[in-house]
């Protein structure tokens, strides 16, 4: 059990529960917002509406791949299921689930990062039924070289220019649609939290700048969206735009495929063991982000962040911590734990464990009985 257990949150948390019990989900703290998919379905909807709530009081707790591995271990190794290094550390698990279907278009049973898509399937359902929030990444490769996500070479235009390219891209959003389909619930589609095409204003991945310009990208996400919305009749998705940290030339707005297009605004910021530039790119990007997304009606998130093998003493609590408590952001996602060298979230006998278990206490911090709490 979490230490934390102020009145404050209670009371908060009765609110919600009251609310989704009744028979329409809008209120007036929850309005109607207008969602890139007029027919999503009502899980979906119960989904934006839990973070919207979140979004007052705190922010969800996200990791990349939390269930599938961790330092020292990998769920295909293990019958339990409710492992992840987050678990071991405070007895509870994440809110939101990072997955990510690269190597899915072509396909392959293995992403990249070697999480069986079965496994995915099954974590995914396990997921949503004890109540986590699930968010979908997609590190595709490039349909012109055959290369990887990050392979340089120019591709977008010729999606739409090379009716071969066109053919071959049509048939992985297809695979992607039949992945997305078959999560299921009772029957019921699985709320996702789709968040493709990522750092954008980044030069590293082939739908980054330079490599794709600002109009192609656009057209790149419309037809996305336009294809898994209208002619797979997926109407289970909200659609998050998030770009990378950004410079000081960078337009946020520059790659935007426009409010019809885009639900949830978002942004990854890391920090590279600078603290200085690390904070200000936090303070500052996640303040032009707020202004955007309250402008537009829309939710916001720090979609991706975290400083690799946590080097710095009591990160969480003393650097993250003080610059997004009050954020206004529905989740932040800490990164994967893939192995000693490359990992976001403390384990056990690291230096910053309790320093963790610190920034999980405060009743800003959402997991997952705190969702559980939420439900109808």
């Amino acid at each position: 059990m979490k230490l934390r257990t102020a009145a404050s949150k209670i009371i908060f948390l009765c609110l919600p529960i009251m609310v989704f019990s009744c028979k329409s989900l809008y209120n007036s703290e929850y309005i109607r917002p207008s969602l890139v998919d007029e027919k999503l379905n009502r899980n979906a909807r119960k989904v934006h509406k839990k973070l919207v709530y979140i979004s007052k009081k705190g922010f969800a707790i996200g990791h990349q791949d939390a269930t599938t591995y961790g330092i020292g271990w990998h769920s295909k190794d293990t019958e339990n299921t409710v492992q992840s290094d987050v678990f071991e550390l405070i007895g509870d698990n994440p809110a939101v689930y990072g997955f990510d279907i690269g190597r899915l278009e072509i396909e392959r049973p293995f992403n990249l990062d070697s999480v069986s898509f079965e496994a995915m399937r099954h974590e995914i359902i396990n997921v949503h039924k004890k109540g986590g929030v699930i968010t979908l990444s997609w590190h595709l490769d490039n349909p012109v070289t055959g290369g990887n996500s990050w392979d340089e070479a120019s591709a977008v235009n010729s999606i739409f220019t090379d009716k071969a390219i066109e053919k071959k891209f049509d048939t992985w959003l297809n695979r992607v649609a039949s992945f997305i389909k078959s999560l299921k619930y009772k029957g019921k589609a699985i709320p996702i939290l789709f968040r493709p095409y990522h750092e954008m204003n980044g030069f590293w991945f082939w739908w980054g700048d330079p490599n794709c310009n600002a109009i192609d990208y656009v057209r790149l996400w419309r037809k996305t969206v336009r294809t898994l919305r209208d002619e797979h009749k997926l109407h289970n998705l909200l659609y998050v735009y998030s770009p990378n940290k950004l410079n000081p030339d960078d337009d946020y707005m520059k790659y935007y495929p426009g409010d019809n297009y885009v639900d949830i605004l978002g942004i990854d910021i890391y920090d590279f063991s600078n603290k200085e530039d690390y904070l200000e790119s936090v303070i500052n990007d996640l303040k032009l982000v707020k202004q955007l997304a309250t402008t537009k009606g829309k939710l916001f998130a720090f979609t991706e962040t975290g400083q690799e093998k946590i080097t710095t003493k009591n990160w969480f609590s003393e650097v993250l911590y003080p610059n997004i408590k009050d954020s206004g952001i529905a989740w932040v996602l800490f990164w994967r734990n893939a192995n000693l060298g490359h990992f976001y979230i403390p384990f056990k006998e690291h230096a910053n464990a309790e320093d963790f278990k610190i920034f999980a206490n405060h009743p800003e911090t959402f997991f997952l009985k705190d969702l559980r709490d939420l439900e109808d």
